[in-house]
């Protein structure tokens, strides 16, 4: 089987981890941990970096360090993974989700003024898939209106949005390090930002809010967060080679789409669009004929023994979502068929050429058997 997401592991990796376990730092004290952090705050250009156990964890803590109360509206895209809708309803507040564009797949920019209440306290602005969202229009829009940018860069560790390192536009930035981002620590994820009274509130919420005069009488709800310094040994050798890493990903990005980009019915993102280049986080492809779904197109695939996962399902259309207030529009066309008729290729860092011609020679032969 060709795994969608196949890591690559260095010797370099594995020799930090030991020297790490040499020392005896395994658990979240340790001076990894805060080498990682440092390493990783500049190289985005923020001033203060906290380190937590996921990227879920990460928009939990961003959102309750902003105070959010009952009622409170927070823009999201409605093409996203679920996280950012759960840590906003965990904290009381209300999801208003907002279609994507149908190629770039990014909330529609556009639709977001149109969105905004005397309610709305945030927008979680996430970049999604390949193309980093227009983050600066929505800068723009926070600024105009005065509320808070959550920047979503999960899944851009390392690109850039003309010419500034997606994650350095949010008055909050978070990060995943989930075993399938540019940097892995297995699990892991980071929060930032430039704002002072937020540095101490991130520390203290991932850290159960621990007494300052008696350690155990906590003074606030908080979490156990913590990130170890094993995870950090592994992100630190891996951050010192990003560039490295962005520019493999566009590589494997553009193989892909110069061997699909003839196929009739068949979409893939270009290398660039409108100036926005696309870094390849994943290869998303969607498919533009009705007669083959995502699922099926994906049953064929395994057939072959090539793994693939299909496309974010919808927030208006999640069923854990159902009982809870979402403040939802009646259209949501675009994230509703992606959902449906888009998955993504094998595209690790470990995914070979060999790989990529294999899955591009099946997707064409079962696009011919199919007739779609």
């Amino acid at each position: 089987m060709i795994p969608v997401n196949k890591f690559k592991l260095l010797v370099s990796d594995r020799k930090i981890i030991l020297n790490a376990l040499k020392k005896n730092w395994i658990s979240s004290v340790g001076p990894e941990v805060k080498k990682f952090e440092d390493n990783f705050k500049e190289l985005i250009g923020k001033k203060y970096c906290s380190s937590v156990s996921s990227g879920s964890a990460a928009l939990d803590i961003a959102l309750k360090v902003i105070d959010i109360k009952k009622g409170d509206e927070i823009i999201i895209p409605n093409f996203t993974i679920i996280s950012p809708a759960i840590s906003i309803i965990k904290l009381g507040g209300i999801p208003v989700p907002i279609d994507c564009d149908f190629y770039n797949w990014n909330m529609k920019i556009n639709e977001i003024e149109k969105n905004i209440s005397k309610k709305t306290k945030a927008i979680i602005a996430t970049h999604i898939y390949g193309y980093p969202i227009q983050i600066d229009k929505i800068r723009q829009i926070c600024n105009k209106h005065r509320i808070i940018l959550i920047e979503d860069a999960a899944e851009m560790l390392g690109h850039k949005y003309k010419g500034k390192q997606c994650g350095s536009f949010g008055d909050l930035s978070i990060f995943s390090l989930y075993s399938n981002k540019h940097i892995t620590t297995g699990e892991g994820g980071m929060v930032l930002t430039n704002i002072r009274k937020y540095k101490d509130k991130i520390f203290d919420y991932k850290n159960l809010c621990f007494g300052k005069k008696n350690r155990f009488n906590h003074y606030d709800i908080g979490w156990n967060y913590r990130f170890t310094n094993l995870q950090a040994s592994l992100g630190i050798s891996q951050i010192r080679r990003i560039n490295k890493i962005i520019l493999k990903k566009k590589e494997i990005g553009k193989k892909y789409y110069n061997n699909l980009k003839n196929c009739k019915n068949i979409y893939i993102q270009k290398p660039k669009l409108n100036n926005i280049e696309n870094v390849y986080w994943v290869i998303g492809i969607l498919i533009l004929n009705k007669k083959m779904t995502a699922t099926k197109f994906r049953n064929e695939l395994k057939k072959y023994k090539i793994e693939t996962r299909e496309f974010f399902w919808p927030m208006n259309k999640q069923d854990a979502l159902k009982k809870y207030n979402l403040k939802l529009k009646k259209n949501y066309k675009n994230s509703e068929y992606i959902s449906k008729y888009g998955l993504y290729l094998p595209s690790g860092l470990a995914t070979s050429d060999k790989d990529i011609n294999y899955v591009c020679k099946c997707v064409k032969k079962i696009k011919k058997r199919f007739n779609f």
